[in-house]
């Protein structure tokens, strides 16, 4: 092959898929300097949390005129304070259009969420009608035995994510389904990633920068009032993270 082949040969970059972890800003209705105060309020109790986070306003829960609501505003106020908006979730055509215009990614709402989990619901049971002696195992637990370190982010896509040592502060660790820690938490752990609301978190120390659990979480500042520095369990009761000592559990 001549040099001239292989360099036309050759391509300029390769699609691989990633794991990000995304916050969602639940918007219910949009007025500028409302807007940038709350924001400024929350940054404050967390703002090496908020420092240079993908962002994707939520429009689930939108009471808003669609007149009233501005992404461009949205993104700038957002951009002032180091918070990059990347997309919309959900929203009706007008808002998603005006999203588009705003050049802001279109993403998938709770609808088309529950659909695809009921279709598959469906197509599980005739599964099971059809195949009564077939048995489904569970997705294996990824297990981590060295330290998470500031700056790491370990994904378990499926199921459990069990570690058998600290997670540092600055690292992140994710999961479809519970997060074990056999030693302190110090970064943040997000259960229930795909919107399991049954995961849990577990810690040997609670010490966390930030804990969620289907996209409902809480920071340090709210974690220190209950178990701190303690053996803990978190779940999700009510949309509200509920914090247990595991000796009490």
């Amino acid at each position: 092959m001549s040099d001239s082949a292989a360099t036309d040969a050759k391509q300029s970059f390769q699609l691989k898929s990633a794991s990000v972890s995304l916050t969602a800003l639940e918007l219910y209705y949009f007025e500028n300097d409302e807007f940038e105060a709350n924001l400024r309020d929350k940054i404050s109790q967390a703002p090496g949390f908020f420092k240079d986070i993908p962002l994707i306003i939520s429009l689930e829960k939108y009471e808003g005129l669609d007149s009233e609501l501005d992404f461009f505003k949205i993104i700038g106020t957002c951009r002032r304070h180091n918070i990059h908006v990347i997309g919309v979730r959900a929203g009706n055509d007008d808002q998603r259009r005006l999203a588009r215009g705003a050049s802001l990614a279109l993403l998938p709402g709770g609808s088309l969420r529950d659909k695809t989990t009921s279709e598959a619901t469906v197509d599980k049971d005739h599964q099971a009608a059809a195949q009564p002696d077939t048995t489904h195992e569970p997705a294996p637990a990824r297990i981590i035995s060295q330290p998470v370190r500031s700056g790491q982010q370990v994904y378990a896509p499926e199921g459990d994510l069990i570690i058998l040592a600290p997670v540092q502060a600055g690292a992140e660790v994710l999961a479809a389904g519970n997060i074990h820690v056999y030693g302190p938490l110090r970064g943040r752990a997000l259960a229930g990633i795909h919107g399991a609301e049954s995961a849990r978190v577990f810690c040997q120390s609670l010490e966390a920068e930030l804990v969620s659990i289907a996209g409902h979480y809480k920071i340090s500042e709210d974690l220190q009032d209950n178990g701190w520095k303690s053996a803990v369990q978190i779940q999700l009761r009510d949309d509200v993270l509920v914090v247990t000592p595991l000796d009490k559990a």
